[in-house]
This record gives structure tokens, sequence and C-alpha cells, in this order.
């Protein structure tokens, strides 16, 4: 793709390439997460299982330490409870979870550790092939996984095994979702070996509940930012004279994205400043919904304000899907774009 430093670009014109080097080199915190650490995690103290949490996560992470002032000299240090291999962070969405994984990966004095999303990992099996990714990871101190997610049972159990297999060499684990690892899939998959890779998986975690409100939410009235014509026009000049703006057809972007596989979208955006959609409409098909929702996580990663006419960004999901089988997921991602149209 040409690098552009300023101006209107095209995202629907972009068809970027990513190998396998660049997607292990990219395994590691969002932006956003550079320098999350225990310390700037801000617990609500309305919500005790934030800091129970966060406390856990610190001794997790190797941070536990023991006030030797108040056992004598020559005592015993009492011994450390036995941990799972991995923890996972079950919770609602905007309450930190992502601070948390990034806050483990930071915090973790460790040589080889990656940070990257379920379809990121996914994505490199399928670039580097199984076993090879295996091997890669063998031996790794630490992997987290934000979002696990489960599109596809062919997916879930390739990349249960992959983290069966990296626990028996000692990597410890760390993920995130909106649903616990016991009830993965429910609803929506009934595969008998689907089934069975995931309540393998699940003995492997330590599940942390941390409840709370949507951060993102409370600054705003619960709705997406919606421009008139002339404040979309104006709202894209002035991005494009300080940095660079895409400006496309919301339909057009749809049909693109289907062109090019979720891996790829955090480089689709690669350079971008602001995001322009003219003429959001609502989404009806579920394919192009899941989509449009990777495609949001990625904007969200990166944190790029998102500029939009026509139907308001929290409408964008048709109401049957939002009471289906990825309700969470749609949830997940009307919260961000409302963040995105309000940044």
């Amino acid at each position: 793709m040409t690098v552009t430093t300023a101006g209107i670009v095209h995202l629907a014109d972009r068809t970027p390439e990513v190998s396998g080097a660049e997607m292990v080199a990219s395994l590691v915190p969002p932006p956003q997460f550079a320098t999350a650490s225990f310390d700037s995690y801000r617990a609500d103290a309305a919500y005790p299982s934030q800091q129970e949490t966060k406390e856990t996560l610190i001794s997790f992470a190797g941070g536990g330490v023991v006030d030797t002032a108040k056992r004598g000299l020559f005592r015993r240090a009492p011994k450390a409870p036995e941990r799972k291999p991995g923890v996972y962070l079950d919770g609602g969405f905007g309450v930190g979870k992502t601070h948390l994984l990034a806050s483990i990966y930071h915090g973790m004095p460790a040589r080889r550790k990656y940070f990257g999303s379920f379809i990121e990992y996914t994505a490199l099996v399928g670039a580097l092939g199984y076993q090879q990714t295996v091997e890669l990871f063998r031996g790794s101190d630490l992997l987290c996984i934000d979002e696990f997610e489960l599109d596809d049972p062919g997916d879930t159990m390739v990349m249960t095994r992959l983290l069966g297999e990296l626990v028996k060499s000692g990597t410890k684990l760390a993920a995130t979702s909106n649903t616990p690892p016991n009830a993965l899939g429910e609803g929506r998959f009934a595969a008998q070996d689907f089934l069975r890779e995931i309540s393998a998986m699940s003995d492997s975690f330590e599940t942390l509940r941390i409840d709370g409100v949507d951060f993102r939410q409370r600054a705003f009235d619960g709705h997406a930012a919606v421009l008139t014509e002339p404040e979309y026009d104006a709202s894209l000049t002035r991005a494009a004279a300080a940095g660079v703006a895409s400006d496309d057809a919301f339909d057009a972007l749809v049909a693109h994205l289907a062109r090019v596989h979720p891996s790829r979208y955090i480089r689709l955006i690669d350079g971008i400043d602001t995001i322009g959609l003219r003429g959001v409409a609502e989404l009806t098909d579920q394919s192009a919904a899941l989509r449009f929702v990777a495609f949001v996580d990625r904007a969200y990663d990166a944190q790029i304000p998102i500029r939009a006419t026509g139907l308001s960004l929290d409408r964008v999901f048709a109401e049957e899907m939002l009471a289906g089988g990825y309700r969470k997921k749609y949830l997940r991602a009307i919260s961000r774009l409302i963040a995105l149209t309000h940044s």
C-alpha cells in the first residue's frame, strides 16, 4: 500500500498483505494499552470484584510480595496457593478486562511473551500451519488471548489444542471473554467433539469474574453520533488537513471486508487518523455483521475516531441479530462504536 501522510483515502481501494513474520511481530498489546499497568487500572469501589481480580492477577504475573516484617527471620514463608496455568477474565463490556490483560503482559518478567486477539492467533495458524505455530510458541513464558471468540468451531478446536500443548511446555495463559470458558459455544454449536475440546480447555483456567459498568457509556447518552452531510464533509476536511482520513460508502466498505481476511483489518486501517462512513444502513446478513464487528474491534484497538452519516451506528445490527447467539459480540461492538463516534 502507498504510504500517505495527509489527505483522504478510501479503505475499499486498499488490499493489505501480511506475512507470517509480520503477524508474529505484531503480537504485542495495541497502542491504547502500550503502557497499561496494574497501577493505572482504577478499580471501581462499587464493584469489589475489580480490586480482587487485580490483586489475583498481580500474583499471577509474579508480582506478589511476602511481607517479611510480619514473620520471623527464620520462619518459613507460607506456601503460595497452587494455581492453574491460566487465568480467564470474564465480565461485561468496558470493565477493564483488556487493560488487565495488558497489565499481565507488561508486569510479568518474562523473556518470551505474546499478546494478541483470538483471530490473530488463528490467522497465524492459517499462515504458518498448526505444527509450525506450536513450535514457534513452545516454551514461551506467557500467551495472552484477548476476546476469545467462537465464530467457528474448527478454529476453536485448533486453538484449544494449541493451548493444551503449550501448557504442557510450561506456558502460562491469560485470556479475556464475555463468556466463561465452560459456557463457550453454548447455544451455537452442539458437536460433541467441540464440547469436549471446550471442557478440556476450561480445566486449564481459573475463571475470574469482573463486575462493573461499561466505562465507555459513562460519558455518553448511549447513542452513536450521527452527522449531516455538510457536517461530515467539514469534519473530514479538517481531519484530512491534519492527517489521513478515510472516506467510504458504508455498503462499499462492508462489501470490501468480505474480500479481506479479518487478520488483515489492522493493516487496512494502518496510518488512518479518522474513519469516515457515508450512508450507514442496518446490517441484516450475519456474516457481514460479524466481519464489521472484527473491523470495529481493530479500529477501537487503534483508537481511531469514526465520523458517520445515515443510520446511527448503535442501530446498525438488526434486532434479530441482537437476540441471537452473537448478542454479546454485537453489544460490545455497539459500545465501542458509541465511544469512537464521540472521540
